[in-house]
């Protein structure tokens, strides 16, 4: 099962979008955070619907490499993001974490598309 991910922050806060079995999953105005933030939440949605649905052979692809090298332990994680990086562990992390180009990012498009791009 492939599930897309991707944050975004717009003066209205953080936001994130979730893809996966045809359905977008889309959240608004999570308030205030950076971008680096926003793609976080976006993983640990993607993670947490994946864990909720029990898929299993489970990709989440995203187009944050800095997030995924953190979350897969390529890179050290910066202290401001590392309460992101331990929930997403404590949710299990048993998930593939691949980047994707943002043009083939299906929750990006998502996004862009929520705001008219």
């Amino acid at each position: 099962m492939k599930i897309f991910f991707d944050g975004g922050l717009r003066p209205a806060g953080m936001e994130t979008a979730v893809v996966a079995a045809g359905q977008s999953h889309i959240r608004c105005d999570l308030g205030p955070g950076t971008s680096m933030d926003a793609e976080w939440l976006a993983l640990l949605a993607a993670a947490s619907l994946a864990g909720a649905r029990q898929w299993e052979k489970v990709v989440l692809l995203g187009d944050a490499a800095a997030v995924i090298a953190q979350a897969n332990g390529d890179v050290r994680c910066p202290p401001a993001y590392r309460h992101h990086q331990a929930a997403y562990h404590a949710l299990g992390g048993r998930w593939r974490l691949r980047y994707v180009k943002r043009t083939h990012n299906l929750a990006g498009i998502a996004l862009a598309a929520l705001h008219g791009r």
